[in-house]
C-alpha cells in the first residue's frame, strides 16, 4: 500500500527542478549552480512528499509580489529560480551574502531613494543625475575622500536642498496668502481678529461647545486648489469626536463658535494650521479650507 501511495505521488509531481543534495562539508569553494530542466523529483518517503507540498503552499502569492514589488517580469522565471538556487547553496557565504545586499541596496536606490532625493531639485537649476551619484555612493562606502569627505558632501547637499526648499515654500507661502485676502472679500465671509476666516451655511440652534468639550462632527478638509486631504464623510460611520482643545487652533477657534446644528466654511490660516510644518500631504504654510458639521456635544 505504501508503494503505491509514494508511485501515485511521483506521478503527480513532476517538477522543473530536482532536490537538492547536502554538498560535502570539505568542499571549500561553492560553485554557481547550474540549473537542470525537466528532472523529475523523486519523494521517497512521506517526509519528503509533505516537505514539498510545504514548498509549494510557501510560494502562496508569491509571483504578485515579485511583480507588485520587486518589478519581476515573469517571462524570466528561470533567471529567478537560478537565483533562488545557488542563493540557497551558498546561503551561509559571508561573501555571497555582501554581494546579495549589495543587489538590494542597488535596488532601492534606483527605485526609491534616487527619485525621492530627484524630487527636491525639481523647479530648480540643480538636478541629480545617476552616474554621478552612484560613483559618490560608493566612494563613500570605500572610505574614499579625494574629493569630498562624507560629512562634507552630507552638507553640501543637504544645504543646496533646504535652499531650493526654502524658496519654494515662500513662493507656496505668498500663495496661500494671497488666496486668504481674496476670500476674505466673497460673499459671506467673515474674519476673526486672529485671520480665521468662516462663513455660515447652516445656522445651527443649539448649544456652543468650550474648548474642553468633547464634540461629534462631520468634515471635509481641502487645500486652496480644492484637493482633498481628508474626509469624515468617505468613512463609516461618517462622524467623528474629539474634544475641542485636541486639534489645531484654527478648529478649536470655530468650533467654540458654532452653535450645534451648524455646517460652517472654515478657512484657516497655516499660523492657526501646521506653519512651517509638512503634515502628511498637507505642505508647509499650507491654508487649510474645512466644511464642518457640529453634530452635538458629548457627556
Amino acid at each position: 500500500m505504501k508503494k503505491k501511495y509514494i508511485i501515485a505521488l511521483v506521478i503527480m509531481t513532476s517538477a522543473t527542478f530536482s532536490l537538492v543534495q547536502a554538498k560535502d562539508k570539505k568542499d571549500k569553494k561553492i560553485k554557481p549552480v547550474t540549473v537542470e530542466q525537466n528532472v523529475p523529483v523523486k519523494l521517497v518517503s512521506p517526509s519528503d512528499s509533505i516537505s514539498y507540498a510545504a514548498g509549494m503552499a510557501a510560494t502562496d502569492g508569491l509571483i504578485p509580489y515579485l511583480q507588485q514589488q520587486l518589478g519581476v517580469d515573469t517571462a524570466n522565471m528561470a533567471e529567478f529560480v537560478k537565483g533562488f538556487k545557488e542563493a540557497q547553496l551558498r546561503v551561509k557565504d559571508p561573501a555571497f551574502k555582501a554581494y546579495s545586499a549589495g543587489m538590494q541596496i542597488a535596488s532601492m536606490v534606483n527605485d526609491r531613494i534616487m527619485p525621492n532625493m530627484k524630487t527636491d531639485f525639481v523647479g530648480s537649476n540643480d538636478s541629480i543625475n545617476g552616474a554621478a551619484f552612484n560613483e559618490g555612493f560608493i566612494a563613500a562606502l570605500n572610505n574614499d575622500s579625494t574629493l569630498f569627505t562624507q560629512k562634507a558632501a552630507s552638507k553640501m547637499y543637504n544645504d543646496l536642498r533646504t535652499s531650493i526648499r526654502d524658496s519654494k515654500n515662500a513662493v507656496y507661502k505668498k500663495e496661500n496668502e494671497d488666496w486668504l485676502k481674496t476670500n476674505a472679500n466673497k460673499e459671506g465671509m467673515k474674519s476673526t481678529a486672529s485671520g480665521l476666516q468662516y462663513k455660515v451655511l447652516v445656522a445651527g440652534k443649539g448649544v456652543t461647545p468650550k474648548a474642553t468639550d468633547k464634540v461629534t462632527v462631520k468634515y471635509e478638509g481641502r487645500m486652496i486648489d480644492g484637493t482633498v486631504f481628508d474626509s469624515s464623510y468617505k468613512r463609516n460611520p461618517q462622524t467623528t469626536s474629539f474634544h475641542c482643545n485636541e486639534v489645531i487652533k484654527g478648529w478649536t477657534e470655530a468650533l467654540t463658535m458654532m452653535p450645534v446644528g451648524s455646517k460652517w466654511e472654515i478657512c484657516i490660516p497655516q499660523e492657526l494650521a501646521y506653519g512651517s510644518r509638512q503634515a502628511g500631504q498637507i505642505k508647509p504654510y499650507s491654508t487649510l479650507v474645512f466644511t464642518v458639521e457640529l453634530i452635538s456635544i458629548d457627556k
